[in-house]
């Protein structure tokens, strides 16, 4: 009779309420993701990507600090036109904090939300950081060599169709699986 009074008791209700919910069907996840970047390509006449709102936030950051380097700079100018409109009013900037948000909310929904560094057995707290940061680091400078995003190179540039787009993203692939195996023993 206890066990069954355990199993309704309030710590087991709490513990059942608090647990992490199941991850999405990929494949309708995908689905999902194509409907909106056709929406975007609809409705904003572009695809998707994220680069581009931090370059906006970088341009708005330099007209504040020096506007006439902005102004004379072709690659701020792009950003801040003529000076009368905000670079931050960018639709990708407000792309980009809905994904913030938006996956904040969905985390919190899913109990899925908490402090915590995911690491492997054999790496420190601190070193998983510095490796996150470099890497980081490095996908950015790559992002703007190939004067796209991760998402915006494979997501809009795949869905066009463009040969730079698909290569990207094979080396993206290919430069990820070639460093799993140097870094696989900070993991297992």
């Amino acid at each position: 009779m206890s066990s069954i009074t355990g199993i309704f008791s309030k710590e087991a209700v709490q513990e059942k309420i608090h647990e992490p919910k199941p991850y999405s069907n990929p494949y309708l996840v995908g689905i999902g993701l194509g409907l909106v970047l056709l929406a975007a390509f609809i409705i904003m006449g572009r695809g998707l990507g994220a680069s581009g709102a931090f370059s906006s936030l970088v341009a708005a950051g330099v007209q504040q600090v020096a506007p006439d380097h902005a102004a004379n700079n072709p690659y701020f100018k792009e950003y801040i036109g003529d000076g009368s409109t905000n670079p931050l009013k960018d639709w990708l900037v407000f792309e980009v904090l809905g994904v913030f948000v938006g996956g904040l909310i969905s985390g919190l929904l899913a109990h899925r939300v908490k402090k915590t560094v995911e690491k492997g057995d054999r790496i420190s707290v601190r070193n998983r950081l510095i490796f996150a940061f470099i890497g980081g680091g490095l996908m950015g400078f790559g992002a703007k060599l190939a004067r796209g995003c991760t998402s915006g190179q494979a997501l809009t540039g795949g869905a066009l169709l463009n040969l730079g787009s698909w290569a990207f993203m094979m080396m993206v692939f290919a430069g990820a699986y070639g460093m799993a195996y140097f870094m696989r023993r900070q993991w297992t």
